[in-house]
């Protein structure tokens, strides 16, 4: 089932995945704080990416670059000079909004029709001040990308790490743009948080590696549970590709609203090292040893947002059910490697012999799994919560497991139970994640 936006936000904030920020206060546009259950998810999808794109791997390496930093390098690169959205202002309502975005000649926000000021250009970057001036001097930037760090440090993880092509530098980290529109949850933000990947490969063969790395993300997905209809490959017309792209693909994801864009998997060409030689003075070229000649390495670039990753699995796995009785089930259908409790220890009831029996099997698991202790309410309740906030597993300490020392294993998705040994609970937890876990094809 499609939950839509709204429905999908009163989740989030009720089951402690994302709230507003500063919500006692009154909010900041299209600013979110996560909960306790959305930092966990959001630990786990920046895991999973990382061990894909580079623990898994025996040609990407990591690093962690500045947020702020020479704004030299935003010159380079072409932000300060281009990096602009057409912004207009709504004459009735004072509304700003994106120019390309506006349809038939009307204001989104009230209707009005051809009320608009003349088309003007918008830099997205946020500016700042480094130092205790305030001038031109000092002015610095957030980045808006992480990508530009992973470039001018090409030669400095090429040398340490004795690297030769072809080879990746991956990054995740904050980024920020001053978005003129802003909107729908946390699809889009001006904080946010991208996992961006640059391989630098011989030119001749970057058309290859484009095609490859197209498949290779697409297949993680596979991991992460969308439904293959759900996902789609779009390759950009040539009058939509960035100045510095030679190809770009989109991973589109089928949201509530229609396709929009989950990662752009981009063929940037030599433009950036070009681009930051130019800038810096300082050649940034690989010495191929076979052709005995120094060549500008192609790149290309899969990126994607945390959150927007993090939106689109709560689209994906929304479910609800309805029993013969009428009552509706409502379930985060997630995969265990994102979930953000992967077992729930639930005790039958509150009672004083249950609790220390019930703790004991969570000390047991809570080194192996993500856990949650849950005693509040009826057990009916507490399945239905653990089903609404993604959890697969849930594990059931009753009055048998004082005598029998068993405990009873509940599946989210098929809510069959099964009686385990505790002895030999890690082992039956561990078989039953592996089978709920989605394979690539």
């Amino acid at each position: 089932m499609k939950a839509d936006l709204e429905l999908l936000a009163s989740l989030a904030k009720r089951r402690g995945f994302a709230f507003p920020s500063a919500e006692i206060y009154g909010g900041f546009s299209s600013t979110y704080d996560y909960g306790p259950l959305g930092a966990e998810m959001k630990r786990n999808i920046r895991d999973s990416w990382w061990r894909r794109m580079v623990q898994s791997r025996d040609d990407v390496v990591g690093i962690e670059a500045a947020i702020i930093t020479n704004p030299a390098v935003w010159v380079a690169s072409g932000h300060v000079g281009g990096f602009t959205d057409p912004l207009v202002d709504c004459l009735e309502c004072q509304s700003r909004v994106r120019a390309d975005h506006i349809e038939n000649n009307t204001c989104p926000v009230c209707k009005a029709v051809g009320r608009f000021t003349e088309e003007r250009k918008f830099n997205l970057m946020f500016r700042t001040f480094v130092g205790p001036v305030q001038d031109e001097a000092a002015t610095a930037y957030l980045r808006p990308e992480t990508a530009q760090g992973m470039f001018v440090n090409f030669e400095n993880v090429q040398t340490t790490m004795r690297r030769r092509l072809p080879f990746g530098i991956a990054q995740i980290g904050k980024s920020f743009r001053n978005e003129i529109t802003p909107g729908q949850f946390i699809f889009r933000t001006r904080e946010f948080e991208q996992m961006e990947m640059e391989f630098f490969c011989h030119p001749e063969q970057s058309l290859e590696w484009h095609t490859y790395w197209k498949q290779e993300r697409m297949a993680w997905y596979q991991t992460l549970g969308f439904h293959p209809d759900h996902l789609r490959l779009r390759d950009h017309a040539t009058e939509e590709l960035a100045h510095y792209s030679q190809a770009t693909s989109d991973v589109e994801y089928l949201f509530p609203w229609g396709w929009g864009e989950l990662e752009g998997v981009a063929h940037r060409g030599d433009f950036d090292l070009k681009a930051h030689s130019t800038g810096s003075g300082k050649s940034l070229t690989y010495f191929d040893q076979e052709k005995n000649e120094h060549i500008v390495p192609h790149v290309i670039e899969p990126a994607v947002g945390v959150d927007r990753l993090m939106f689109a699995l709560m689209c994906e796995a929304y479910d609800e059910e309805t029993d013969e009785k009428g009552e509706t089930r409502v379930v985060l259908r997630f995969a265990p490697s994102i979930a953000p409790v992967t077992v729930a220890i639930l005790p039958l009831s509150r009672n004083e012999r249950l609790t220390p029996k019930a703790r004991e099997v969570w000390d047991l698991l809570r080194p192996e799994f993500r856990t949650q202790f849950d005693d509040a309410q009826s057990i009916g309740r507490r399945y239905r919560r653990q089903d609404e906030i993604g959890t697969p597993l849930c594990v059931t300490v009753d009055f048998d497991s004082l005598d029998d020392e068993a405990v009873t294993i509940r599946e989210r998705d098929s809510m069959e139970q099964v009686r385990v040994p505790i002895s030999g609970l890690v082992a039956a937890l561990r078989e039953r994640i592996d089978a709920l876990t989605p394979k690539a094809s």
